[in-house]
C-alpha cells in the first residue's frame, strides 16, 4: 500500500481484536495452561479420522452440492426427526455450512435490514454484535440475572421489543453460563413470536453437550417456534473437530431460500470429504448420551479439584464450560484478574466482562474443561494456590 493512501474506514467502529485470541496469545506467550478460548486439547475419535482419509481415497474431494451432500443431509433431517420431531425438508429447509459462525452470519446478513433491532441476550458470545452491526442492524442487549442463575427473563424480553425488532437471537445451552432452557421457556417464546412475528436465530451448538439428565429444548422442538426460526448447530463441538469448520442451518423453506442466497457468495460449499466422514460417523449408536456423559465427568471432575480453591464454581447444565467466581481473592473482575492468573498460576481463563458489549465487570470467570483430565488437574492444582 502506498504511504499516503487512505485506509477504508472499518463498518465495525467499535470491534477491537477479539480478546479470546487475545488471551490465547498471552497464553502461549507466558506458556499458561489455556482454560480461555473454547477448544478441546484432545484428538477427535479415531474412527472419524479413519473415515476422513477413507472420503479423500475415494475421491470425494472436489466441490460439495452448494447445501451439502445429500449423505449429511439426509443424516441431519433424520436426526432432526428422531430427537425433537421435527420433520426439515433436506432439499429445501437444511444448509450445511463452514462452522456455526459462518451460518449465524448468513443469517444475520440475508435476514437483516439496515435500521432493524436485533434483540442479544447478555453475557453472549463476541461475534453476534458485529454480525448485526455488519448488517446495519442494531444490537439491543437484554441482561440475563445472575441473581436467577441467568435464567431468561421473558417479560423483560417482551418489553424490549420494538417495532424496527427484526429477530431475537437466543443460545442455549448458554455459552458462557451453561444454562439450559426448560419446557416453560418454549411456551413463554412461543407467546412472544405469536405477538411480534420476530424471527428467532437459535444457536445452539452445544446441544448434545447437555447434564444430569436434562433433554435440550431445541426450538426444532415446536412447530410454531420453527416457522420462526433459524437453528443453527456445529459438528465442531460435539465431534470434538473444531478446526474442520462444519455446521448447519435449519430453518422453513421461505427464510432458507434467502440464507442461501448469502451462503452461496460467502462460501459456496463446505468441506467435501468432511461431509462425508461426519455422515458415516454419526450412523453409530450411542453418540450423544457418552458424548454428555464424558464431559459430565470433566465437568464433576473439575469442579470438584477447586471445591477448597478461591474460586466458587457456579451451576454448569450444558456447555463445556464452568463460571467461577472469584470475588473471595478479588472483588474485581475484568482483565487485570485474567492476567494475575496467566502470571502467577499459569493458567489462562475468560472475564465475564468480556461477554458484555458495555462491560459490567463481575468477579466471574469462564473456565473451559474441554481438555484432557491430566491438563484440567494441573490447572486445579495451579489455581487451588492462588489467593
Amino acid at each position: 500500500m502506498q504511504a499516503n493512501a487512505r485506509v477504508p474506514a472499518s463498518r465495525l467502529p467499535h470491534v477491537g481484536q477479539s480478546p479470546f485470541i487475545h488471551i490465547t496469545q498471552l497464553a502461549k506467550q507466558h506458556q499458561a495452561i489455556n482454560l480461555g478460548q473454547g477448544f478441546p486439547d484432545f484428538n477427535c475419535d479415531e474412527r472419524l479420522r479413519q473415515l476422513l482419509t477413507e472420503a479423500i481415497e475415494q475421491g470425494h474431494n472436489q466441490y460439495a452440492p452448494m447445501a451439502g451432500t445429500s449423505e449429511l443431509l439426509t443424516t441431519i433431517a433424520t436426526e432432526q426427526a428422531q430427537r425433537y420431531g421435527k420433520r426439515w425438508d433436506l432439499e429445501k429447509e437444511i444448509t450445511v455450512t463452514a462452522g456455526a459462525t459462518q451460518a449465524l452470519m448468513a443469517a444475520i446478513l440475508a435476514l437483516v435490514q439496515p435500521g432493524d433491532d436485533v434483540i442479544v441476550l447478555e453475557p453472549s458470545f463476541d461475534s453476534y454484535g458485529p454480525a448485526i452491526e455488519l448488517a446495519g442492524g442494531r444490537p439491543v442487549y437484554v441482561q440475563l440475572d445472575p441473581k436467577a442463575s441467568f435464567a431468561p427473563d421473558w417479560d423483560r424480553i417482551r418489553q424490549a421489543i420494538g417495532p424496527r425488532t427484526r429477530m431475537l437471537i437466543l443460545n442455549f445451552p448458554h455459552n458462557p453460563t451453561g444454562r439450559c432452557l426448560r419446557e416453560s421457556d418454549l411456551r413463554a417464546l412461543e407467546k412472544i413470536a405469536t405477538e411480534t412475528g420476530i424471527l428467532l436465530l437459535s444457536d445452539e451448538v452445544y446441544e448434545h453437550i447437555i447434564f444430569d439428565q436434562r433433554q435440550h429444548q431445541s426450538l426444532s422442538r415446536s412447530d410454531l417456534l420453527a416457522a420462526q426460526a433459524i437453528v443453527v448447530s456445529s459438528f465442531g463441538k460435539s465431534l470434538h473437530i473444531t478446526g474442520w469448520k462444519v455446521g448447519y442451518i435449519c430453518a422453513a423453506a421461505p427464510i432458507m431460500a434467502q440464507i442461501r442466497k448469502v451462503h452461496q457468495y460467502m462460501v459456496f460449499s463446505v468441506n467435501t470429504p468432511a461431509q462425508y466422514a461426519i455422515a458415516a460417523h454419526l450412523k453409530q449408536p450411542n453418540l450423544w448420551p457418552a458424548l454428555a456423559q464424558f464431559y459430565q465427568r470433566k465437568r464433576d471432575a473439575f469442579v470438584q479439584a477447586l471445591a477448597h480453591s478461591g474460586f466458587q464454581c457456579l451451576p454448569c447444565e450444558g456447555t463445556y464450560f464452568v463460571l467461577a467466581d472469584h470475588s473471595r481473592m478479588c472483588a474485581q473482575g475484568g482483565m487485570d484478574f485474567i492476567y494475575r492468573l496467566i502470571q502467577e498460576a499459569g493458567v489462562a481463563a475468560m472475564p465475564l466482562s468480556s461477554f458484555y458489549a458495555e462491560a459490567p465487570s463481575p468477579p466471574i470467570v469462564r473456565f473451559c474443561f474441554a481438555k484432557q483430565d491430566d491438563t484440567l488437574h494441573i490447572a486445579a492444582q495451579r489455581l487451588s494456590r492462588l489467593t
